[in-house]
């Protein structure tokens, strides 16, 4: 197995032109837990990804496989979507609270510079897509 890939297994949903939509099971930790019947917090949810490929013709609909993403580009998802947005938050109430607005005032303008971030996002969507894909192992 090669390093500084992360795989999982799904089943291809349908095929069109060169996308294939693959279905895969998120589960949380408590949910490969042996005891997971006897609580009520493991969750299991179903999540569809479309993958490029070059090829469609070599699958079929209901097909098990495999999709890699190389490791580097989750840790690149985690940071646009969790650390910069808490970043801009934290230090944008940092300096409207040093400017000396009232702390009330200050996250409410700190929570406002998050639109032009997620706006931003947004508007990068189509270049994010083509940067964070998936591949079927063959």
């Amino acid at each position: 197995m090669k390093k500084n890939i992360v795989t999982h297994p799904g089943v291809i949903k349908q095929i069109t032109d060169n996308k294939v939509e693959i279905a895969i099971m998120v589960t949380s930790g408590c949910a490969s837990c042996e005891i997971k019947g006897a609580c009520s917090v493991s969750d299991v949810e179903e999540k569809s990804v479309m993958v490029l490929v070059d090829n469609p013709h070599d699958y079929k609909v209901h097909q098990s496989i495999i999709i890699e993403m190389q490791q580097s580009l989750g840790t690149w998802a985690v940071l646009l979507g969790y650390v910069f947005p808490f970043l801009v938050l934290l230090i944008g109430l940092i300096i409207f609270i040093n400017v000396g607005l009232d702390e009330g005032m200050a996250g409410i303008l700190s929570l406002l510079l998050l639109l032009p971030y997620y706006i931003t996002l947004y508007t990068l969507r189509n270049y994010l897509g083509t940067r964070f894909n998936y591949s079927i192992r063959a």
